[in-house]
C-alpha cells in the first residue's frame, strides 16, 4: 500500500497531466464517447440482462464485486433461477472465499494486496458461478499481449466472440483493461462487462462499473484491444499485474 500511495500515484498523474496537455491517449481521438440515450431491451436476454443487473462498485478497488454480481444476477434471471431478491455484492463476498476475495476488498486488503489480477479475477469467477450453480460451457482466461504478431489470432477470436455476445446471446465478456485507455483516468487496472458490440461501426460499448461513470461509453475495437493488452511495466508488476486480458463465458 506504500508503495501504492508514494511511487505509483505520483507516475500515473504525471502520465495523466502529460496526456491532458498533450491531448493524447483519452485527451485525444481514442476517448471513450457516452452514451446518454436510456437503454432499450433488443430480445438479447443476456446483453439486456447486464444493463437491468448493472451495479457500481462500493469502493475503489472493489470492481471485480459488482462486475461479477451483474454477471451473476444476468445468468440467474436468464435460467429462471433469480427468485426473490437480487444477489448483493455483499452476498457474494460472504459466499466466495477464493482468493480471500472478502479480505481483498477491505481496507488494507489481503496482505497489502487490493483488487484481483486477470489470474485471480479467473479463478473468483469460477468459484462464483459454481457457487450459484449456474452450468457453463466454457469459462477461460484470456491473457492479451500488444504484440503484433502473437496478437493478431487472439484479435481474431476477440472479434468473433463479440459478434457472438452481441447477435446469439451465447456468450459474454468480463474484460481486465487499462481505464486510462478508455477515458480521462489515471492509468490503472480495472474490471468491467463488456455491454454491447457493433460490428459496423466496430465499437464496444464497456459496462463501467466506477461509481464516478454515470454511462456506459463506446470505444473502437482497436482501443478495447490496446486497453485490454495495456502493460503496466514496472508499477503494476509488483502486485502481480502485466497486461490484461479477458474473461470469456460460454453458456
Amino acid at each position: 500500500m506504500i508503495f501504492l500511495k508514494w511511487v505509483i500515484r505520483p507516475c500515473l498523474y504525471i502520465l495523466y497531466v502529460f496526456q491532458k496537455f498533450t491531448k493524447t491517449g483519452p485527451f485525444g481521438n481514442d476517448q471513450g464517447v457516452y452514451i446518454k440515450t436510456p437503454y432499450e431491451n433488443i430480445g438479447n436476454s443476456i446483453k439486456d440482462g447486464l444493463f437491468k443487473h448493472h451495479v457500481k462498485q462500493f469502493h475503489e478497488s472493489s470492481c471485480s464485486v459488482a462486475t461479477i454480481v451483474s454477471v451473476v444476477n444476468t445468468l440467474l434471471d436468464k435460467q429462471g433461477a433469480l427468485n426473490g431478491p437480487v444477489v448483493t455484492q455483499q452476498d457474494l463476498l460472504e459466499k466466495v472465499k477464493t482468493a480471500h476475495w472478502k479480505e481483498r476488498m477491505s481496507d488494507t486488503g489481503y496482505k497489502g494486496r487490493r483488487g484481483l489480477p486477470l489470474h485471480t479475477l479467473y479463478q473468483v469467477v469460477k468459484s462464483s458461478l459454481a457457487a450459484y450453480y449456474i452450468p457453463c460451457q466454457l469459462v477461460e482466461m484470456v491473457q492479451t499481449t500488444g504484440d503484433p504478431v502473437r496478437s493478431k489470432e487472439i484479435k481474431q477470436v476477440l472479434y468473433h466472440r463479440l459478434e457472438q455476445f452481441e447477435k446469439k446471446g451465447n456468450c459474454l465478456i468480463i474484460s481486465h483493461f487499462d481505464q486510462g485507455s478508455f477515458i480521462q483516468a489515471l492509468h490503472i487496472p480495472h474490471i468491467s462487462p463488456v455491454g454491447g458490440f457493433d460490428s459496423v461501426s466496430g465499437k464496444v460499448t464497456l459496462l463501467d462499473v466506477d461509481s464516478s461513470q454515470t454511462f456506459p461509453y463506446q470505444v473502437s475495437f482497436d482501443t478495447f484491444y490496446k486497453g485490454l493488452s495495456y502493460n503496466y511495466n514496472f508499477m503494476f508488476r509488483k502486485l502481480g499485474y502485466a497486461e490484461g486480458g479477458y474473461i470469456f463465458i460460454r453458456f
